[in-house]
């Protein structure tokens, strides 16, 4: 007899219905970049195989999955197109609002537990009171998938109100009461819709905000991961996934491709060997300290509440993994030589989009220092781990 995580991992993403997903994804991935966005029918389809009620409490309708069978589902989608990957990323949106009130989430959950949420927390923006109410209004960029959202979250600020140990207080409303300012225009990770949410004098009841990263309001084993921790992984995968379809396309354009000076096919070329098996090997590596964090976390979750060290070793795997996941797609590019160039190459666009996971403020490589700072005992900082 299943368990109970036995049975929901069995119910999310997986079977014909996702393989068909995956497919549509591929063949729309240029439109996508085009647009900028993401078509509706696409995030239908995450809603349909359980991105959004992924870590929902299973007393809303939702699954509860563990992190790596979450993670893993990205990964995959995230080697049919990088912004699609990117979007469904997002479902680990319902951890950050389980730090939400009880009754809160009753609301949000009363029609169901697919609900798509999309924000954008920096700059924090400073809030009125009105009536007990905040009164929300101003510009957040970066507000990923917005474009499909249900609810939107932004960052504010309260005058001489309460703080989160230096994290970022959201605001939580229906999409329509904003307007999305469609300003997303990059060369990587172009069909996010990452465009900029603007308010203008929006009511938001206190009890509809939380502070991200904050204690959850929920029990059970995925509302101890380190949340934080957590939402720079399922970034991360991205570059993962991205990565090993660049270097599934360079073995495989390494097998047919000709040298128009009569050069030996790329197979057969020395460094091209050498070059494959070390970004294999680089690419695999970090992969495996990833998921194997992922594991020991998950484990400490089930027994209690995973320390700072063991949230801090996460946070070294993301950002280890982010740099190697750009290195390998970038090496993928060189040897994909002046074919690659063209804006659409697929090699083009898998270094644009691990570039972009690269310099994500949570994975960028200035985060080292902290990282060391940890490992040697010197502390953190606000919002890391």
């Amino acid at each position: 007899m299943l368990t109970s995580v036995e049975q929901a991992q069995s119910q999310f993403a997986n079977g014909p219905e996702f393989d068909a997903l995956l497919k549509q994804i591929g063949d729309r991935a240029l439109s996508f970049r085009k647009a900028r966005r993401l078509d509706d029918d696409i995030v239908a389809g995450f809603r349909a195989i359980g991105i959004y009620r992924a870590f929902v409490a299973r007393r809303f309708g939702g699954l509860e999955i563990t992190p790596d069978r979450f993670l893993e589902t990205i990964e995959t989608i995230a080697d049919a197109d990088g912004s699609a990957g990117w979007v469904a990323s997002f479902g680990v949106s319902a951890l950050y609002l389980a730090a939400l009130p009880v009754q809160t989430l009753e609301a949000i959950y009363r029609k169901g537990p697919d609900v798509v949420f999309a924000g954008a927390i920096f700059p924090p923006c400073p809030a009125g009171i009105a009536d007990g109410d905040l009164v929300v209004s101003g510009r957040w960029p970066y507000a990923s998938g917005c474009t499909g959202a249900d609810l939107l979250g932004v960052g504010v600020s309260l005058p001489n109100g309460p703080v989160g140990d230096g994290l970022p207080r959201t605001a939580v409303f229906p999409a329509e009461q904003a307007r999305i300012d469609e300003t997303w225009n990059t060369m990587g990770m172009a069909g996010t819709g990452s465009h900029d949410i603007v308010a203008e004098a929006i009511r938001v009841p206190m009890d509809w905000t939380f502070i991200r990263g904050g204690p959850s309001n929920l029990e059970g084993p995925i509302y101890r991961y380190p949340s934080l921790a957590l939402a720079a992984q399922v970034l991360t995968v991205v570059g993962l996934g991205c990565a090993r379809r660049a270097l599934n396309e360079i073995s495989a354009m390494a097998q047919g491709r000709k040298s128009i000076t009569g050069a030996p096919v790329m197979a057969d070329r020395p460094y091209v060997q050498f070059s494959i098996a070390e970004a294999e090997a680089m690419l695999s590596a970090a992969r495996c300290f990833f998921y194997d964090v992922t594991r020991q976390a998950m484990a400490a979750a089930e027994n209690g509440t995973p320390d700072e060290a063991c949230a801090a070793r996460i946070r070294l795997a993301c950002i280890h993994a982010a740099q190697t996941s750009y290195e390998v797609a970038r090496r993928c590019f060189e040897l994909g030589g002046i074919a690659a160039v063209d804006a659409d190459h697929i090699l083009a666009r898998c270094m644009q989009d691990c570039a972009v996971v690269a310099q994500h403020a949570f994975m960028a490589r200035s985060n080292y220092e902290v990282a060391g700072r940890l490992i040697l005992g010197r502390g953190g900082r606000p919002g890391y781990p």
